[in-house]
Parts: C-alpha cells; structure tokens; sequence
C-alpha cells in the first residue's frame, strides 16, 4: 500500500476497499467486506478475531504488510473463501479446521447452540442429539462443547468430510461424546432415537446453481445442491425423521431459499415454526415431534399416492 508506515487500520481500510472495488462476495463467515479485511488481518497477524481494538493503531511491519498483500491477493485472485485460503473457519465460538470438501460453517443454528433451545427443549431433556450432513463437524462439536450433558451422532455420507469432522472433533477432545458416522442421512442409525435433529442439508435448486457467487463454486456441490425446488434431501429426511425422534423431540433444519417450497410443502399438514436470529439467518424450520410424525406420515402417502 502506498502509506508510509500503516497502521493496522490503515491496511485493512485499503483491503476492503480493493475487495468492494473487485466486487467480492462476502457470505462465507462474514457479510461485509471490512470485517472480512478484518478476518484476514487477524489470521494472518496471529491475532484472535476478538482482538483488542487498540491493535488497529499498531503500525505493521515491512514483512506483515508482504504476508498481507499476499492472502489479500490470492483472496481477489482466486475468489476462493476466505476460509479456505486460511483453512480455518468460526462458529459458535469455536475454531474449526475446514476444506474444499466441505461447505465453510455459517449456519445460523449455531446461535440456538449457544443460546439452548428453550421453550421447546429444556436442559434436562437434551441428552441425544444428531446433526445429519454434519460436514466439518461444526454443529455437532458446538453442540457437545455449549451442551456438557449431551451426546451426539454426526453423521454424513462424505469420506473425506468425514475425516475432517474426526479431526475437530479430536481439536475439541470430544470423542467421548461425539461419534462420526458414515450414513446417507438417517439411514445408518437403526432404531436410534434422539431428543434433537439437527441438519443444514444441501437445499440450492438448480435453477439457482449457475447463479451463485464465484466463491460458492468452490465449495462442494454435494453440499449444495438439491433437485428442482432445492427439497430433495429434506423431503427424504422428513420421512426418516419420525422414527429417529423422541416423543419430547424436535428437529431443526435449515432450507434457506428453500424456505417458500417447504412452506407450501407442509401447507396442507402443518404450519412449521420459522425461527428468528439475533445475529442474521433465516430459512430455519423447527417441527416438534407430533408435528414431526404428521408430516411423516403425509409424506408416505404422498408418495405412495402420486
């Protein structure tokens, strides 16, 4: 950068100038361009991303400037995620190690994690949960690490999403309480019963495909994309949900654009409660069990009466 002796600020103030000026994408961990020049700052400064904002005053020598430059470079260059560039990513709190073979965490299920889902589950009766396509195993270590008492099922039918999710939740020491399963969906979990369902499964239509952001490309398209309406794994898992859950259960998914075709989906059996967030997200549906089971149900006959 042209300033003599830049501060902290003054690089990441350039940065996310250059980034509006390519015209990045930003959905991957942030949602703006200045704190993604601060995401990257603090990652490759060694700092934690809840640095001391005195920080933004140090001035930056000639060779962090040059380590700078560089991931900012391959940032525009690539338009890969930030996340993957750094091979790290954050959600709930917690640092986890993540690659091209899954998506980048971002799900907003991770603020129900931290802050319980009451009033429809209470403490007490958590104490099996499973999160379905479980990825780099964010949610479910998230669950494990915020809920002490529970003991969760991360499941997915990717190999090598599988191995990364071993090696957070080995990062994390939880795998007493944490077991990494192979399993399309529900399939592979005989008749086990859980109090939570967790799932943030592919739901891009395929009209939409082509469409997204160059930085969405790199991601896996197993973990996007989704049939027609963007329901084709989440109309298979509101099948096998019912008899995976807990007569106190719940399930929560995430459908994103998904959310208008799931709404008229359940239209005629249920009205499914959308949730709210603090911090941004939505397309997030919560169906207690009977709501569960009825939907099930309708399911079944549907599809067994075209």
């Amino acid at each position: 950068m042209d300033v003599s002796n830049p501060t902290m600020e003054d690089w990441i103030r350039a940065a996310a100038q250059s980034m509006q000026d390519e015209d990045l994408h930003f959905g991957h961990g942030t949602s703006n361009a200045l704190d993604e020049a601060c995401w990257l700052a603090s990652a490759v400064l060694g700092l934690p991303p809840d640095f001391d904002p005195e920080r933004f005053a140090s001035v930056l020598d000639v060779k962090s400037i040059a380590a700078l430059d560089a991931m900012l470079e391959e940032r525009i260059g690539s338009r890969k995620p930030l996340a993957y560039l750094l091979g790290e990513a954050w959600l709930a709190g917690l640092s986890f190690e993540v690659n091209s073979d899954v998506l980048v965490p971002r799900s907003p299920i991770a603020e129900l994690i931290v802050d319980g889902f009451e009033p429809w589950l209470q403490p007490e009766q958590l104490k099996r949960a499973v999160d379905v396509g479980t990825g780099s195993g964010c949610l479910a270590v998230a669950l494990a690490y915020h809920h002490h008492q529970v003991q969760v099922d991360a499941l997915d039918i990717s190999p090598e999403a599988l191995a990364l999710a071993r090696k957070n939740v080995d990062r994390y020491s939880l795998s007493d309480r944490v077991q990494v399963i192979q399993s399309d969906l529900l399939t592979n979990v005989s008749d086990q019963r859980y109090d939570l369902i967790v799932s943030n499964p592919p739901y891009v239509p395929l009209s939409s495909m082509d469409m997204l952001p160059a930085e969405y490309l790199h991601e896996p398209r197993l973990g996007l994309e989704a049939g027609s309406e963007g329901l084709d794994l989440v109309r298979t898992l509101l099948q096998l949900a019912p008899n995976h859950l807990s007569e106190h259960g719940i399930m929560i998914c995430e459908v994103g654009e998904a959310a208008e075709a799931l709404q008229t989906l359940l239209a005629p059996v249920v009205e499914p409660i959308w949730l709210e967030f603090a911090h941004g997200g939505d397309g997030v549906f919560l169906l207690e069990a009977e709501a569960c089971m009825a939907v099930g149900r309708y399911l079944k006959n549907e599809s067994q009466n075209p």
